[in-house]
């Protein structure tokens, strides 16, 4: 079997592993052959507070011409973090492109959490989200953006499960065939949430809530749950397998006590077991 390429679309730190610096890790562990495309170049993890930050519009224009006349092409895309509204119309274009040939498509709606959009982020941002989602097989948004998107219960630490099902189907509504919906509260217990458009099956993956905040865990879970996508397993058996392996990671790096440059994954491939 030929080895099944990916493009992972998401920001580079130079120190700190998150973004596309956990994400190439896991997918090549994972045995994928992966090109990146850097939508900025970080000093380190935002959560440092420091950080010098170059925008990469211009290089991702040149890379994508220089990959079509080489002939390099891929079977999947994941994208994240999408620094402005050019990268955006680029990014989409892209996975329009990618979605109308076969490929698989992977958005991490990169926008906010705890019930907030982060600095930066604005109405406008939402609403050029929603086009990148419309290309999606499966968009992988946390609670605050799944609400955002689906334009409902904006803020509420927690929801229903019949809301849930609501705002997946408004995403799904969007042109995404699936939605994943992660750190969702129902009835004061964490869970990760599944629907699929087509079948209009969902589901619900419960876990424990660790307190504990470490950046670049929704680009592990997004690369995780891509790489098993792409083996060919249910979308349900993705999401369960990708919420087993990210409790322990979280707990093994505690124990090691990781800090808030994110998870250094090659640490834990043995345990693990991936």
């Amino acid at each position: 079997m030929d080895q099944k390429r990916v493009l992972l679309v998401n920001d580079l730190p130079g120190y700190g592993k998150v973004a596309l610096a956990g994400m190439m890790s896991v997918l090549s562990r994972m045995g994928y052959e992966v090109l990146n495309l850097p939508t900025a170049l970080l000093s380190s993890t935002l959560d440092l507070g420091k950080y010098e930050i170059m925008d990469t519009t211009a290089y991702m224009r040149g890379c994508l011409r220089v990959w079509e006349e080489m002939g390099i092409t891929h079977d999947a895309i994941c994208t994240g973090f999408v620094l402005s509204e050019e990268q955006n119309s680029l990014v989409e274009e892209l996975c329009r492109r990618g979605r109308e040939k076969g490929e698989k498509i992977f958005v991490d709606p990169i926008m906010g959490d705890g019930g907030r959009l982060y600095n930066g982020m604005t109405g406008q941002t939402v609403e050029r989200m929603k086009g990148l989602c419309a290309w999606a097989d499966v968009a992988i948004p946390n609670m605050t953006e799944a609400a955002f998107l689906a334009d409902c219960y904006r803020g509420q630490p927690q929801v229903e499960a019949y809301q849930l099902r609501e705002m997946a189907e408004r995403i799904c509504g969007l042109g995404a065939r699936a939605v994943v919906i992660t750190s969702a509260v129902v009835g004061g217990k964490s869970q990760v949430y599944g629907y699929e458009k087509e079948s209009g099956k969902s589901f619900s993956v419960p876990y424990e809530q660790i307190p504990l905040r470490l950046p670049g865990t929704g680009d592990l879970f997004a690369a995780f749950l891509a790489g098993c996508c792409l083996r060919g397993m249910s979308l349900e058996g993705c999401v369960r397998k990708t919420v087993n392996i990210l409790e322990r990671l979280i707990l093994a790096d505690q124990k090691a006590g990781g800090g808030c440059k994110g998870i250094p994954v090659e640490r834990y491939w043995e345990e693990l077991g991936v």
